[in-house]
């Protein structure tokens, strides 16, 4: 494999997965993960851009913003590209009335949109909501449509809290695509959208950006797809099989977020 110097050369702007990167997640509100907010103040004192990308889907922006400011990172609503506003934005431009099968901490995102007679479905991290009587309600929404639309906030299998692993939305919304023989929409990781709008607000090309994530598959992966580089940490979700993963491999595997700050700046900050 090429040297750190190669790997890292020419970078000029960083996306930060949040959860499993800066934070584990919990009912009561998580821990940060050694070492990440004193990463994160270095990145935002250095001549880098960062941007911070995530795919939660059961807060809104502005309390994830206020739960990882209670942490002590230094971070601003303006700075994160999630999921929710995006489908939000989408609904208004297209027209859309969905059927919302969400967490009630991201319902907010969606108080402007219409959701009289249902023209689409709209789903994401549900948590408890996921139940057999509102996944079969979402069902029934889109079988009666004649173009059914499904609208997943990301694709994830599953994610990390202090607890342990936590099914994600990935697997309900393979359900409803299997069971109405349609393919969701994905806003979020790992769509070439999501990535390219936080390259767009970050101001920087993809051959000059490199994300930091703990899923190979959607971190790691959709962002090599979009021609960025990245680098997975080995705190979050990560699973030892992700470095021998027959699909994706990241351009190099770092301990946690503080280990990838201390080779970002070695070798781009001059």
């Amino acid at each position: 494999m090429a040297s750190w110097g190669e790997r890292l050369e020419g970078v000029r702007g960083v996306l930060l997965d949040i959860s499993g990167v800066l934070y584990d997640g919990s009912e009561d509100g998580g821990v940060p993960i050694p070492g990440s907010v004193e990463a994160v103040a270095r990145l935002k004192r250095s001549q880098l851009k960062v941007r911070f990308c995530t795919n939660d889907s059961q807060k809104s922006r502005g309390d994830l913003v206020g739960l990882l400011r209670r942490h002590g990172f230094d971070i601003s609503e303006g700075e994160v590209t999630a999921p929710a506003p995006a489908a939000s934005l989408i609904l208004k431009e297209r027209g859309l009335r969905p059927h919302l099968l969400i967490h009630d901490g991201v319902r907010s995102e969606f108080d402007q949109i219409d959701t009289s007679n249902p023209n689409c479905v709209v789903i994401a991290d549900a948590g408890e909501s996921f139940s057999y009587q509102n996944m079969n309600k979402a069902f029934r929404v889109l079988m009666e449509l004649e173009s059914p639309v499904l609208i997943s906030l990301g694709k994830g299998r599953y994610y990390k809290e202090t607890s342990g692993l936590m099914l994600d939305v990935g697997a309900y919304m393979k359900a409803l695509e299997y069971a109405c023989g349609i393919e969701a929409e994905v806003v979020g990781k790992p769509s070439p959208e999501y990535f390219q709008s936080a390259l767009k607000e970050m101001g920087v090309e993809a051959h000059e950006a490199i994300m930091i994530g703990d899923d190979i598959v959607g971190d790691v992966g959709g962002a090599q797809r979009c021609g960025m580089r990245a680098l997975q940490v080995r705190t979050g979700k990560f699973r030892p099989s992700d470095e021998r993963h027959p699909d994706v491999k990241a351009d190099g595997y770092v301990d946690n977020l503080a280990e990838a700050v201390d080779l970002l700046l070695q070798h781009t900050d001059k």
